[in-house]
């Protein structure tokens, strides 16, 4: 008895530590979004050491320390609980695609900006703790291009897009200088930056983020797959310019690729569906065709586009992973209409309950950034990612878009060569048109030209890392990781108010471990509506209506207002020389601001720019005959 009271007193104390070194070690995100931490559970799903000891908890399992990784983490925790909470979900549940779409389409850019702001905020002050010489540059991000179910008339979502930096302000201002040159100065190539950067001395740690994934499935109020996603790694990205687009891709355990070396056939995203069965079966013998699963996103808008891949994988009698499909694994109900993120979870064979091995795989397409942050995350879980560009256009099938971002726009005979892959004429606008989106790619570093591209394309240096890093607004059905549960309802009792005590999972992987995180996170403001205050960005407050004029005004407005600038409406902003931003208000969709709000943006930066022009001197505000 005495033994199980002291072990009892050991690990309250451990529990206890534990709290201590984690509230310490994150204390500034913590702070800036006030939050008490109350409790951490850390769960091994692969443990650092390969003999299968336990795995400490304050074992750093990347390329960062300890500390960096704990602040990551936080970050994807505080992303999750602040969109969940304030990002608007379910609002869009029952609304007509086509009647309501403008109602649904702010909806979602509303949730977009409130993750994208939760990020931006915990990145910049997850910065300050780097080291003096090291920064964070977003090379990838999402939110550029208009998803399923979007118009271009509706413009960029919020986001966090190439060339955000996150730094302490001088390795801030330098690195900003040479992104807007890589932006504006053709002569200055991807090349010229690296070569700076060694110079200088200057350490750059890439990322690739999503920070909501499935926002369509967040605004309607699906129970399950809404997360947001962070890629840290050891290196910059070979990007040099903001570059969205779709990725094709086919992701399969090492060992099946392994066996089709051996049996003399060449695996990549070109390779017949039949040739890959015949590989898979290699691998293991007596695999029934029906118990080899393929997810690939699913729905009407994708039968063009992918509806080819279905039947070819049909023809070999496999299973197609239909939508509610109960994944066994986890014994969840998978979904296809979106995020092809973390399906790469669950890519392994394993037994069914009648001794029979299953495999399931993955296949088809996806955005640029979540391509690579899967692609990345394949190899620390024993998978091989093959890729192939396409366009952005959704009418031609998978096996002719595989070979168009791989012709040369400059060649004189490319109109002949583009109806030669795609079997018709072709006019001469839609020429220019795939003209455009090959020149993109290439003017952005995007290997588009390879016939098989792996994500080692992307690096400057072969030898990469990365740090994974999911935090979950709702439940996972691929990995089981839940989503926000709340712990306890906003009290209101004097004395012991605050908004609600919440628990928030993160997942966290890197080559050398991977684990879950639970963070019981309590919002110390006594009131929900206080606490949303604090989530909500600057500029979203002034247009919902708070005075912008009578309040404390703080030099740090001036950085939160250019980067919500810079998440809000993207395209209307015009980088100018080294330090100065011009905003066109004739730029801005109607769908990301509406009039009334945009005459509201136009009054607040005018009166900053009147009142604090110092602070504010980066600001140049285009006049009519500039729009």
């Amino acid at each position: 008895m005495q033994t199980d009271t002291h072990n009892g007193n050991n690990n309250n104390q451990q529990r206890r530590d534990s709290v201590a070194q984690w509230t310490f070690d994150t204390r500034a995100i913590l702070g800036r979004f006030h939050l008490w931490l109350e409790d951490v559970e850390v769960k091994w799903l692969r443990p650092l050491n390969a003999r299968g000891r336990k795995s400490h908890e304050f074992i750093n399992i990347s390329f960062l320390d300890g500390r960096i990784e704990r602040l990551f983490a936080m970050t994807g925790a505080v992303t999750a609980l602040g969109t969940q909470l304030f990002g608007r979900f379910g609002e869009a549940k029952g609304k007509d695609k086509d009647k309501d779409k403008s109602f649904i389409n702010q909806v979602k850019k509303d949730a977009d900006a409130i993750s994208a702001y939760a990020m931006s905020e915990s990145l910049w002050f997850l910065s300050r703790q780097i080291p003096e010489n090291h920064a964070i540059m977003v090379c990838l991000g999402e939110g550029l291009m208009p998803k399923a179910g979007e118009t271009p008339e509706m413009g960029s979502n919020p986001q966090l897009g190439f060339g955000r930096v996150y730094a302490r302000p001088e390795v801030a201002r330098w690195l900003d200088q040479h992104v807007v040159q890589l932006l504006n100065d053709k002569g200055y190539r991807w090349e010229n930056f690296s070569a700076d950067l060694k110079k200088a001395s200057i350490t750059v740690w890439g990322a690739a983020i999503d920070t909501l994934e499935n926002t369509s499935r967040f605004a309607k109020g699906k129970e399950t797959g809404p997360m947001t996603v962070l890629h840290i790694f050891n290196q910059p990205l070979q990007i040099t310019r903001p570059y969205e687009g779709y990725v094709g891709n086919l992701f399969l355990p090492k060992e099946v690729v392994d066996k089709a070396a051996e049996e003399s056939i060449l695996i990549s995203f070109r390779t017949p569906r039949a040739k890959v069965v015949t590989a898979i079966e290699a691998t293991y013998p007596g695999i029934k065709r029906e118990n080899i699963h393929v997810w690939t996103l699913g729905g009407e808008s994708r039968i063009a586009r992918i509806g080819d891949l279905w039947e070819d994988w049909k023809k070999q009698g496999v299973h197609i992973v239909e939508d509610g499909w109960v994944l066994p694994t986890t014994n969840k109900k998978t979904f296809n209409d979106s995020g092809t993120y973390a399906p790469t979870y669950a890519i392994r064979a394993w037994k069914d309950e009648q001794g029979e091995t299953n495999l399931l795989i993955c296949d088809g397409y996806a955005a640029s950034a979540e391509a690579l942050q899967a692609a990345s995350l394949a190899r620390m879980l024993g998978l091989e990612a093959f890729l192939a560009i396409f366009t952005s256009n959704f009418k031609l099938p998978y096996n002719k878009e595989q070979y168009i971002m791989a012709l040369d726009p400059e060649a004189q005979d490319f109109k002949s060569q583009l109806e030669k892959v795609i079997g018709q004429p072709v006019d001469d606008e839609k020429v220019n048109k795939y003209k455009d989106m090959i020149r993109d790619g290439l003017e952005a570093g995007i290997p588009v030209q390879r016939v098989s591209i792996q994500a080692d394309d992307f690096f400057p240096e072969k030898s990469w890392d990365v740090l994974a890093v999911s935090g979950y607004m709702r439940e996972d059905p691929y990995s089981g990781s839940p989503g926000v549960e709340m712990v306890e309802p906003p009290c209101e009792i004097k004395g012991k108010e605050h908004s609600g005590i919440y628990r928030v999972t993160v997942r966290m992987a890197s080559p050398n471990g991977d684990k879950l995180i639970a963070f019981t996170l309590k919002l110390w403001e006594k009131t929900i509506d206080q606490s949303r205050l604090v989530f909500l960005p600057l500029l979203n407050r002034f247009l919902g209506g708070e005075d912008y004029q009578n309040r404390p005004v703080r030099i740090s407005d001036s950085g939160r207002i250019r980067n919500e600038l810079q998440t809000l409406c993207s395209e209307a902003l015009e980088y100018l020389g080294e330090r100065t931003i011009r905003m066109h208000f004739d730029r801005i969709p109607e769908d990301v601001i509406s009039s009334d709000h945009r005459g509201r943006l136009l009054e607040i930066l005018q009166w900053y720019k009147k009142h604090h022009p110092i602070w504010f001197s980066w600001l140049d505000i285009a006049s009519p005959d500039k729009q």
